[in-house]
Protein backbone atom coordinates (compact mmCIF):
# COMPACT_ATOMS: atom_id res chain seq x y z
CA UNK A 1 0.00 0.00 0.00
CA UNK A 2 1.22 3.44 -0.81
CA UNK A 3 1.51 5.88 2.05
CA UNK A 4 0.38 9.41 1.41
CA UNK A 5 3.00 12.10 1.88
CA UNK A 6 2.04 15.48 3.37
CA UNK A 7 3.22 18.48 1.39
CA UNK A 8 5.54 20.76 3.26
CA UNK A 9 4.17 24.17 4.40
CA UNK A 10 7.09 26.03 2.84
CA UNK A 11 6.33 24.54 -0.57
CA UNK A 12 2.69 25.62 -0.30
CA UNK A 13 3.72 29.15 0.64
CA UNK A 14 6.13 29.38 -2.31
CA UNK A 15 3.35 28.32 -4.67
CA UNK A 16 0.88 30.80 -3.18
CA UNK A 17 3.37 33.67 -3.06
CA UNK A 18 4.73 33.32 -6.59
CA UNK A 19 1.57 32.19 -8.38
CA UNK A 20 -2.14 32.95 -8.10
CA UNK A 21 -4.16 32.79 -4.85
CA UNK A 22 -7.92 33.36 -4.91
CA UNK A 23 -7.87 34.97 -1.43
CA UNK A 24 -5.08 37.46 -2.17
CA UNK A 25 -5.81 41.13 -2.90
CA UNK A 26 -2.86 43.28 -3.96
CA UNK A 27 -2.51 47.00 -3.30
CA UNK A 28 0.25 49.52 -3.86
CA UNK A 29 1.54 49.29 -0.29
CA UNK A 30 0.57 45.83 1.02
CA UNK A 31 -1.14 42.52 0.18
CA UNK A 32 -4.27 41.45 2.04
CA UNK A 33 -5.98 38.09 2.55
CA UNK A 34 -9.76 37.58 2.31
CA UNK A 35 -9.80 34.11 3.87
CA UNK A 36 -12.28 33.99 6.77
CA UNK A 37 -9.86 31.98 8.91
CA UNK A 38 -7.01 34.52 8.65
CA UNK A 39 -6.14 36.04 12.06
CA UNK A 40 -4.61 39.31 10.94
CA UNK A 41 -6.08 39.76 7.44
CA UNK A 42 -2.59 40.15 5.96
CA UNK A 43 -1.01 37.95 3.31
CA UNK A 44 2.29 36.75 4.81
CA UNK A 45 3.96 33.53 5.85
CA UNK A 46 2.90 33.47 9.50
CA UNK A 47 -0.70 34.67 8.94
CA UNK A 48 -1.60 32.42 6.02
CA UNK A 49 -4.06 29.67 7.11
CA UNK A 50 -3.29 27.55 4.01
CA UNK A 51 0.48 27.32 4.39
CA UNK A 52 0.39 26.55 8.15
CA UNK A 53 -0.61 23.03 9.20
CA UNK A 54 -0.88 24.24 12.81
CA UNK A 55 -3.08 27.28 13.02
CA UNK A 56 -5.71 28.93 15.28
CA UNK A 57 -8.17 31.76 14.83
CA UNK A 58 -11.37 33.20 16.33
CA UNK A 59 -14.68 33.51 14.48
CA UNK A 60 -18.08 34.99 15.33
CA UNK A 61 -21.42 33.34 14.54
CA UNK A 62 -24.84 34.60 15.74
CA UNK A 63 -23.31 36.70 18.52
CA UNK A 64 -21.09 33.89 19.85
CA UNK A 65 -17.29 33.59 19.60
CA UNK A 66 -15.57 30.35 18.66
CA UNK A 67 -11.90 29.40 18.83
CA UNK A 68 -11.07 27.46 15.63
CA UNK A 69 -8.02 25.22 15.89
CA UNK A 70 -6.30 23.43 13.00
CA UNK A 71 -3.80 20.62 13.57
CA UNK A 72 -1.65 18.46 11.28
CA UNK A 73 -3.34 15.26 12.46
CA UNK A 74 -6.63 16.31 10.78
CA UNK A 75 -5.10 17.58 7.56
CA UNK A 76 -6.13 14.44 5.61
CA UNK A 77 -9.85 15.17 6.36
CA UNK A 78 -10.77 18.68 5.19
CA UNK A 79 -14.28 18.26 6.59
CA UNK A 80 -12.99 17.87 10.17
CA UNK A 81 -9.89 20.00 9.77
CA UNK A 82 -11.09 22.84 12.02
CA UNK A 83 -12.16 22.18 15.59
CA UNK A 84 -14.54 24.83 16.98
CA UNK A 85 -14.43 25.60 20.72
CA UNK A 86 -17.16 27.88 22.05
CA UNK A 87 -15.83 30.68 24.25
CA UNK A 88 -17.50 32.02 27.36
CA UNK A 89 -19.64 35.18 27.23
CA UNK A 90 -17.49 36.78 29.91
CA UNK A 91 -14.48 38.50 28.34
CA UNK A 92 -11.97 37.60 31.06
CA UNK A 93 -13.02 33.94 31.10
CA UNK A 94 -12.76 33.82 27.30
CA UNK A 95 -9.17 35.09 27.49
CA UNK A 96 -8.37 32.38 30.03
CA UNK A 97 -9.83 29.76 27.68
CA UNK A 98 -7.61 31.01 24.85
CA UNK A 99 -4.53 30.74 27.11
CA UNK A 100 -5.48 27.20 28.14
CA UNK A 101 -6.18 25.92 24.63
CA UNK A 102 -3.09 27.58 23.11
CA UNK A 103 -0.72 27.05 26.04
CA UNK A 104 2.00 25.36 23.92
CA UNK A 105 1.47 27.34 20.74
CA UNK A 106 3.64 30.17 19.31
CA UNK A 107 3.29 33.48 21.13
CA UNK A 108 2.46 35.23 17.87
CA UNK A 109 -0.77 33.23 17.41
CA UNK A 110 -1.78 33.62 21.09
CA UNK A 111 -1.36 37.41 20.94
CA UNK A 112 -3.17 37.79 17.61
CA UNK A 113 -6.10 35.62 18.75
CA UNK A 114 -6.54 37.76 21.88
CA UNK A 115 -6.50 40.91 19.74
CA UNK A 116 -9.09 39.42 17.41
CA UNK A 117 -11.29 38.44 20.36
CA UNK A 118 -11.24 42.01 21.73
CA UNK A 119 -12.13 43.44 18.30
CA UNK A 120 -15.07 41.05 17.87
CA UNK A 121 -16.34 41.86 21.38
CA UNK A 122 -16.23 45.59 20.65
CA UNK A 123 -18.04 45.03 17.37
CA UNK A 124 -20.85 43.10 19.12
CA UNK A 125 -21.25 45.86 21.73
CA UNK A 126 -21.55 48.49 18.99
CA UNK A 127 -24.12 46.37 17.17
CA UNK A 128 -26.28 46.12 20.29
CA UNK A 129 -26.11 49.88 20.85
CA UNK A 130 -27.06 50.61 17.26
CA UNK A 131 -30.04 48.24 17.43
CA UNK A 132 -31.32 49.91 20.59
CA UNK A 133 -31.23 53.37 18.96
CA UNK A 134 -33.67 54.65 16.34
CA UNK A 135 -31.87 55.00 13.03
CA UNK A 136 -32.83 57.04 10.00
CA UNK A 137 -33.64 55.07 6.88
CA UNK A 138 -32.54 56.45 3.54
CA UNK A 139 -35.28 56.43 0.90
CA UNK A 140 -34.30 56.83 -2.75
CA UNK A 141 -35.83 59.77 -4.61
CA UNK A 142 -37.10 59.11 -8.12
CA UNK A 143 -36.88 62.30 -10.16
CA UNK A 144 -39.12 61.07 -12.97
CA UNK A 145 -42.01 60.18 -10.68
CA UNK A 146 -41.71 63.46 -8.77
CA UNK A 147 -41.73 65.45 -12.00
CA UNK A 148 -44.79 63.52 -13.22
CA UNK A 149 -46.66 64.12 -9.95
CA UNK A 150 -45.90 67.85 -10.01
CA UNK A 151 -47.31 68.14 -13.53
CA UNK A 152 -50.45 66.25 -12.52
CA UNK A 153 -50.98 68.49 -9.48
CA UNK A 154 -50.69 71.62 -11.61
CA UNK A 155 -53.19 70.25 -14.14
CA UNK A 156 -55.68 69.30 -11.42
CA UNK A 157 -55.47 72.80 -9.88
CA UNK A 158 -56.19 74.41 -13.24
CA UNK A 159 -59.16 72.08 -13.83
CA UNK A 160 -60.57 72.83 -10.36
CA UNK A 161 -60.36 76.59 -10.96
CA UNK A 162 -62.14 76.23 -14.31
CA UNK A 163 -64.97 74.20 -12.77
CA UNK A 164 -65.47 76.78 -10.00
CA UNK A 165 -65.59 79.64 -12.48
CA UNK A 166 -68.13 77.74 -14.65
CA UNK A 167 -70.35 77.07 -11.63
CA UNK A 168 -70.30 80.74 -10.65
CA UNK A 169 -71.26 81.83 -14.16
CA UNK A 170 -74.11 79.32 -14.31
CA UNK A 171 -75.47 80.45 -10.96
CA UNK A 172 -75.40 84.08 -12.01
CA UNK A 173 -77.14 83.36 -15.32
CA UNK A 174 -79.81 81.17 -13.74
CA UNK A 175 -80.55 83.81 -11.11
CA UNK A 176 -80.80 86.52 -13.77
CA UNK A 177 -83.06 84.33 -15.93
CA UNK A 178 -80.76 84.31 -18.93
CA UNK A 179 -80.72 80.49 -19.23
CA UNK A 180 -84.15 79.16 -20.11
CA UNK A 181 -83.52 76.19 -22.42
CA UNK A 182 -80.97 73.37 -22.58
CA UNK A 183 -77.38 74.42 -21.95
CA UNK A 184 -74.47 72.52 -23.56
CA UNK A 185 -72.04 72.79 -20.65
CA UNK A 186 -70.67 70.49 -17.98
CA UNK A 187 -73.60 68.46 -16.62
CA UNK A 188 -72.21 68.16 -13.12
CA UNK A 189 -71.66 71.89 -12.75
CA UNK A 190 -75.13 72.60 -14.13
CA UNK A 191 -76.74 70.13 -11.70
CA UNK A 192 -74.88 71.62 -8.75
CA UNK A 193 -76.10 75.08 -9.68
CA UNK A 194 -79.71 73.86 -9.94
CA UNK A 195 -79.48 72.10 -6.59
CA UNK A 196 -78.20 75.25 -4.90
CA UNK A 197 -81.07 77.28 -6.33
CA UNK A 198 -83.61 74.64 -5.23
CA UNK A 199 -82.19 74.65 -1.72
CA UNK A 200 -82.47 78.43 -1.52
CA UNK A 201 -86.10 78.35 -2.74
CA UNK A 202 -86.98 75.57 -0.33
CA UNK A 203 -85.54 77.54 2.57
CA UNK A 204 -87.59 80.62 1.58
CA UNK A 205 -90.83 78.56 1.40
CA UNK A 206 -90.13 76.99 4.81
CA UNK A 207 -89.61 80.41 6.35
CA UNK A 208 -92.91 81.69 4.89
CA UNK A 209 -94.84 78.62 6.07
CA UNK A 210 -93.44 78.90 9.56
CA UNK A 211 -94.44 82.58 9.78
CA UNK A 212 -97.99 81.81 8.50
CA UNK A 213 -98.33 78.95 10.98
CA UNK A 214 -97.43 81.26 13.84
CA UNK A 215 -100.06 83.84 12.74
CA UNK A 216 -102.76 81.14 12.30
CA UNK A 217 -102.03 79.72 15.76
CA UNK A 218 -102.71 83.08 17.41
CA UNK A 219 -106.15 83.39 15.59
CA UNK A 220 -107.21 79.92 16.74
CA UNK A 221 -106.45 80.77 20.34
CA UNK A 222 -108.73 83.84 20.13
CA UNK A 223 -111.55 81.73 18.67
CA UNK A 224 -111.35 79.10 21.39
CA UNK A 225 -111.36 81.74 24.07
CA UNK A 226 -114.65 83.26 22.69
CA UNK A 227 -116.32 79.83 22.62
CA UNK A 228 -115.39 79.14 26.22
CA UNK A 229 -116.89 82.46 27.31
CA UNK A 230 -120.21 81.84 25.47
CA UNK A 231 -120.90 78.28 26.76
CA UNK A 232 -122.13 79.15 30.32
CA UNK A 233 -124.77 81.62 28.99
CA UNK A 234 -126.41 78.86 26.90
CA UNK A 235 -126.52 76.47 29.83
CA UNK A 236 -128.08 79.06 32.11
CA UNK A 237 -130.80 79.78 29.56
CA UNK A 238 -131.64 76.08 29.20
CA UNK A 239 -131.90 75.61 32.96
CA UNK A 240 -134.07 78.73 33.29
CA UNK A 241 -136.41 77.57 30.48
CA UNK A 242 -136.82 73.99 31.82
CA UNK A 243 -137.82 74.99 35.40
CA UNK A 244 -141.55 76.13 34.70
CA UNK A 245 -142.40 72.90 32.80
CA UNK A 246 -141.24 70.74 35.70
CA UNK A 247 -143.42 72.72 38.16
CA UNK A 248 -146.57 72.36 35.93
CA UNK A 249 -146.16 68.54 35.67
CA UNK A 250 -145.89 68.21 39.43
CA UNK A 251 -149.12 70.22 39.94
CA UNK A 252 -151.04 68.13 37.44
CA UNK A 253 -149.94 64.89 39.09
CA UNK A 254 -151.20 66.08 42.41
Amino acid sequence: EKKGKMINDDVIWEIIRDTHCSFKTKTQTQDFCRNEYNVTGLCNRRSCPLSNSRYATIRENMGKCYLCVKTAERAHTPKNMWEEIELDKNYMKALEQVDEELSFWPQFLIHKNKQRLTKIRQMLIRMRKLKSKVQETLVPIKQKTERREKIREADSLVAAQLEKSIEKELLNRLQQGVLTGIVNTNKQAFRKALKEIEVEEYEEVDSLESSEAEEGGSDMEDFEYEEEEGEPEVLIEQEYEEEPEVQLQEELNQ
